[in-house]
């Protein structure tokens, strides 16, 4: 007996010598990561608020009171107002169709760069125009090319703030878009002077100068840092033993969301995980929709259920024997303890900033913390041979992995991050997020309420850039149309959203809405001037309509985010009162009478401005919200374009006013009714595609 016990220690000794062998040489287990940004919900987001803030003043101020400018450019040129106004009504029309494409570029060059640029060609276009010898070129060089320019602003000042919101995003948008009221009420005044002083031709010279502070407002668009998500293969088993799916159901769905996806293998034993190009692709755009593409959060969980074996399988000894002597002579690592414990990776050179180190709770303000960190882990222990990480709803609870990088002015040390920072803005696309036009209340979104704010929700709605994406991004060369480009450009122009009965009548109401929502601002200070009002006093109806405008922004927010509140009907009353209002505007040739009729309808389009994203939201769902919003902007930007000419030539045919706000409030009043039955026909509509599911699944 006694020596069968020595000979059984002997084998057990035996075999765990050669199990910490295994281990030792083996590679460790590979981490699966991706880079994500998450809005930091405060900090230097209100800096950019402020900012949105300001551009929304100039260019909504500049385009709302070219009315003021017609009576003495028709003079000039000996022309009629409604030939005139074209002008006006391009700059109002390409400002919004250029949308699309600016969302593109803004998608690929970030807001910075596509503002920046904006400013510039609106400044120029301006200034140019203030030397225009005929109206033809004030059409083109005005109208059109400052359109453009004036979109290359507007775009990434609606955008940017959802982007660096979340939590405060209604706040933060709403602080934001009121710049457009603000701009309406102060700009025509002041346009006014200008005209009084220095002709119309210095007031649009004066006005480029204006626009070019844009470029001070562009350059505060600080580019937001994404954050380094990796989920480890070592815990899937820990991870399996806690969901409640069957074994073959999980690897299924796994499978399913792994073919969407792409890994490569680094040198440092971390799978990066980018999206697979769909098969079917825009024949045209080379590229898809955004909403073929999987979500970091469907990816990255996927992964801790199948591991990409594959993968893995290509990264050899050799590469992880030097990737293990680089780290040891490169890396120095220091641990604190924190709510259980946070890891933080230290460059050897600045091993003396350990003293700056703190201890942080493991909640949502952590989590908001992360801008200036280059790579950021949720992870649920510390294994040994490799970082672990568990994401979703254990990120509160799990202990936090930081790799902290310092700054330094050493040229050796930019050039030896430069890869890494390249990699790292790839997965900064703020038009790959399902929620980036929604400026409401996210507690309204299904998916906020089901997640929470954080990681975990960010993730639900970020698409995966694909793996061409991020090549383009390191190799930094300049071509004509990048992925970024085609594949924003694909969700935003994706026609197949006009087969949905739902959408095409809520776009068609928009496009009535906006063809008569700019009558009032073009020709009402002309009209009252010409009903015998003081010019002086005339102008300030266009602040009448802004001041009611900011006013009805804020409160219908307010309104909406109220239980049980319905954003359908208050936007349906809205354009009924305001149709109403906008025909019998003309009863009264009062100054009370008119001031009056200005602020209801101020009033009521605030409402359908304000309204816009949650409309399409609680209609057509948060995954086409983009798609719909580039469809929305192309057709409103046709309709402002053409709606205010043609009221204007019914003044010439009847020389009188009456017929084009008639016209005007007749549209408004069109939307309005258009939009009753909404509600009705989306029913109808998920009700004929569930049946049609269920008669695909029998079959």
């Amino acid at each position: 007996k006694m020596d069968e016990n020595n000979k059984k220690e002997k084998e057990e000794n035996e075999q765990m010598k050669a199990k910490e062998s295994r281990c030792e040489e083996s590679p460790p287990a590979q981490t699966i990561t991706t880079y994500v940004a998450v809005p930091p919900d405060g900090g230097w987001g209100w800096v950019i608020v402020a900012a949105s803030f300001m551009c929304n003043v100039v260019v909504d101020g500049i385009v709302f009171s070219f009315g003021v400018l017609l009576n003495d450019i028709s003079k000039d040129f000996n022309i009629s107002i409604p030939k005139c106004a074209i002008a006006g009504s391009l700059l109002s029309g390409f400002y919004l169709i250029a949308g699309p494409f600016v969302s593109a570029i803004a998608n690929r060059y970030g807001f910075r760069v596509t503002g920046i640029a904006g400013s510039v060609l609106a400044s120029f276009t301006f200034a140019i125009s203030s030397l225009a010898p005929n109206i033809e070129y004030l059409w083109l060089v005005y109208g059109v090319l400052g359109g453009i320019g004036f979109g290359m602003i507007y775009v990434p000042a609606v955008i940017t703030t959802g982007f660096y919101f979340e939590k405060w995003r209604a706040l933060a948008t709403g602080i934001s878009v009121t710049g457009s009221g603000i701009g309406t009420i102060i700009m025509g005044p002041i346009t006014k002077k200008l005209i009084n002083h220095f002709s119309w031709r210095g007031a649009l010279l004066i006005q480029a100068g204006v626009v070019l502070t844009c470029v001070l407002f562009s350059a505060l668009y600080r580019p937001l840092k994404p954050i380094h998500v990796s989920v480890s293969n070592a815990e899937t088993e820990e991870t399996e033993e806690k969901t409640q799916l069957p074994l073959l159901q999980r690897i299924k769905v796994a499978r399913d969301q792994l073919r969407k996806a792409d890994s490569t293998v680094s040198i440092e034993n971390e799978v990066g995980i980018t999206a697979v190009q769909p098969t079917d692709l825009n024949k045209f755009l080379k590229a898809n929709n955004n909403i073929t593409y999987p979500t970091a959060a469907e990816v990255l969980h996927a992964s801790s259920n199948e591991t990409l074996s594959k993968s893995q399988d290509s990264l050899k000894m050799k590469e992880y024997l030097m990737n293990k002597d680089n780290k040891a002579k490169s890396e120095k690592r220091v641990s604190i303890t924190a709510c259980p414990e946070i890891s933080i990776k230290i460059d050897k050179n600045h091993s003396d900033d350990c003293e700056n180190l703190k201890e942080y709770e493991v909640d949502d303000e952590l989590l908001s913390e992360h801008n200036n960190d280059e790579v950021f882990n949720t992870s649920k222990k510390q294994n040994k041979s490799a970082t672990s990480t568990i994401l979703g709803s254990d990120v509160r609870r799990d202990s936090i992995t930081i790799k902290y990088r310092p700054r330094t002015t050493s040229d050796s040390s930019y050039r030896s991050r430069r890869n890494t920072l390249t990699k790292i803005e790839a997965g900064v696309r703020p038009l790959y997020r399902d929620d980036i036009f929604f400026q409401a209340s996210l507690n309204r979104l299904p998916q906020f309420k089901s997640h929470g704010s954080g990681l975990d929700y960010t993730m639900s709605v970020t698409r995966l850039p694909t793996s061409k994406d991020v090549q383009e991004e390191e190799e930094a060369k300049c071509q004509l149309c990048p992925e970024a480009v085609r594949r924003t450009l694909a969700t935003m122009l994706d026609m197949s959203l006009l087969r949905s009965p739902t959408f095409i009548l809520f776009a068609s109401a928009g496009f009535f809405t906006m063809m008569g929502l700019f009558v009032p601002f073009m020709y009402l200070a002309d009209r009252a001037v010409g009903n015998g009002m003081d010019p002086e006093l005339a102008v300030y109806l266009l602040s009448s309509i802004g001041i009611t405008n900011t006013i009805g922004r804020i409160v219908s927010g307010a309104i909406t985010s109220m239980p049980g509140m319905s954003s359908l009907v208050i936007n349906n009353i809205a354009l009924t009162i305001g149709g109403i209002a906008t025909m019998i505007s003309g009863l009264s040739d009062t100054p009370a009478y008119q001031f009056t009729f200005a602020a209801v309808f101020g009033l009521s389009i605030s409402c359908f401005a304000s309204l816009r994203s949650i409309l399409v939201v609680d209609l057509i769902g948060l995954e086409k919200l983009t798609n719909a919003f580039g469809l929305l902007l192309l057709f409103q930007g046709v309709a402002a374009a053409i709606g205010s000419p043609i009221a204007g030539m019914f003044k010439e045919l009847t020389d009188s006013y009456d017929s084009t706000f008639y016209i005007s409030g007749g549209l408004i009043l069109l939307s309005g009714v258009m939009c009753y039955p909404l509600n009705y026909l989306k029913r109808w509509e998920e009700n004929r595609s569930a049946k049609q599911a269920n008669e695909g699944a029998n079959s």
